[in-house]
């Protein structure tokens, strides 16, 4: 038997027929409508005469469609390409013709993120539902390789283009199970799918639960008021969330908190980028039954480690030792990895995914990190974000983690601008918290009890918020660009 992102539906639909999937507000699924459903999309891509191995783009936010028509592009053979609703018509132009994406799946409430479409488009909706009531319920179970693509899924492109990340079957059905044994997703468990289904983490843990026999319910829109309803009132046991999720959270203030029922919260997950340490105590203390994870990983490699609820407060900014099934080495800082969960390459671009791996078949995502003498690994930096100024090299992740400790800081973001004498020089953006006005130069006074002098910001400017792409990573190619635009106009 190969491994399928279609098979865990496939086995529930038979086992647990009337347990229920996918809740969406007031609609829901149960694991025999979702197994039949999904079929219906199968039969319905090859009417239109797609052939296996063919790729089919999705355009949808997180709803109840997102399981069964990734299960059913499965089911038919062919291979999804996520879409980004938030992207601009000329990224989506790009991503539609290098992934070669011969049909579309869209919510036309998207549909502004188009310039052009393929030939066969199916609309979410009313002509939707249509086409499903006409179609055969009957799975065509096409064999797929368990190591051929179930997806190809673009990168944000911050060094460039963004690259197609091929992703097999094996990799993501192996990461479902794991899911559930470490974050409990799987039989009678109930998560929320916060995270947007479209990026790779947010697909993996929205996913997760209906693969293993849980339910899963889908937060529309980001909202962290809505976010709290929905665990109080489908008493989810299980969420992932990126540290962005915890700042809004923590400025909802702890009587929004408390004003609800979260007895059923057992165990959060983070993930997409370091939670800062003062952020981390502040999940653990406001939800002191609630076992914390924080994971890394990549689009690219998939799981890397985890820091598990028993090492939470005494390893305070490590992401943990290696997941399940995965090897890693250290290479002149550059943390690389070995497992079942790395992608097959980046789609038509060999060199690429040449350059990123090892001879033996280690993968890095560009990360530097530390190992301390029990193992465990903490992120010091992205290899690109490293400052050097007069020489020395300079971790971001440090000056930001100092600033994040002073009294009203929310978050800030640390990057290298260019400067003739130094080469770089240290400028943060810092997030103020609601209410609080801060001083440059209480913040620089705090960073001299801490930091050695070329480590000091040097320019510090507060923001309301810092750029994000969908996983929730800060984008600091904005903040570079954005500084220079305005260097460029004074």
């Amino acid at each position: 038997m190969q491994l399928s992102i279609a098979s865990g539906i496939r086995e529930l639909a038979a086992a647990t027929p009337r347990v229920v999937a996918v809740v969406d507000g007031e609609r829901s699924l149960t694991y025999a409508a979702l197994g039949d459903r999904s079929s219906r999309v199968a039969t319905t891509l090859l009417g239109l005469g797609l052939r296996p191995g063919e790729r089919v783009a999705v355009l949808l936010g997180n709803r109840l469609e997102y399981a069964e028509v990734a299960c059913g592009i499965a089911k038919a053979g062919l291979v999804m390409v996520p879409l980004n609703p938030r992207m601009t018509p000329a990224e989506a132009d790009y991503i539609l013709g290098h992934s070669g994406s011969q049909a579309l799946i869209m919510d036309e409430a998207h549909g502004g993120s188009l310039n052009e479409r393929p030939a066969r488009v199916l609309t979410v909706g009313a002509t939707y539902e249509r086409a499903l009531e006409r179609a055969s319920g009957s799975d065509p179970r096409v064999p797929v390789d368990e190591r051929d693509p179930f997806c190809v899924a673009y990168t944000s492109g911050t060094t460039g283009r963004p690259k197609g990340v091929m992703i097999s079957h094996r990799s993501r059905s192996l990461t479902f199970y794991g899911s559930a044994l470490e974050w409990g997703l799987g039989p009678g468990r109930r998560s929320i799918a916060v995270a947007p289904m479209y990026h790779g983490a947010g697909f993996a843990f929205g996913y997760a639960p209906v693969h293993t026999g849980g339910t899963v319910s889908m937060l529309r829109q980001w909202d962290p008021e809505r976010l709290l309803d929905m665990i109080e009132r489908d008493r989810a046991q299980s969420v992932f969330l990126v540290p962005t999720h915890a700042h809004m959270l923590r400025a909802l203030g702890e009587t929004a908190i408390k004003s609800r029922d979260l007895s059923s919260l057992d165990t959060l997950y983070f993930n997409a980028a370091a939670l800062p340490g003062p952020l981390k105590a502040w999940v653990m203390d406001t939800f002191p039954g609630v076992g914390v994870h924080e994971l890394y990983g990549s689009t690219e490699a998939g799981i890397i480690t985890n820091c598990r609820p028993a090492d939470a407060r005494r390893k305070i900014g490590s992401v943990g030792t290696p997941w399940f099934m995965t090897e890693i080495r250290i290479i002149d800082g550059e943390l690389f990895s070995r497992s079942p969960y790395l992608m097959n390459g980046y789609l038509d671009d060999p060199v690429a995914s040449a350059a990123c791996r090892t001879e033996d078949g280690f993968l890095t995502s560009g990360d530097i990190v530390e190992q301390d003498d029990e193992g465990y690994i903490t992120i010091v930096d992205r290899k690109k974000d490293m400052i050097i100024s007069g020489g020395l090299n300079i971790a971001p992740r440090e000056v930001e983690e100092v600033l994040a400790a002073f009294p009203g800081v929310a978050e800030a973001a640390v990057v290298g601008l260019p400067d003739e004498r130094w080469g770089e020089t240290v400028t943060a953006f810092v997030v103020p918290m609601a209410g609080v006005a801060l001083a440059a130069e209480q913040l620089t006074a705090h960073c001299r009890g801490s930091l050695s002098g070329p480590k000091i910001p040097r320019h510090i400017e507060f923001v309301p918020a810092l750029p994000r792409n969908a996983a929730g990573k800060i984008l600091k190619r904005e903040l570079r660009r954005g500084d220079e635009c305005d260097r460029m106009s004074k």
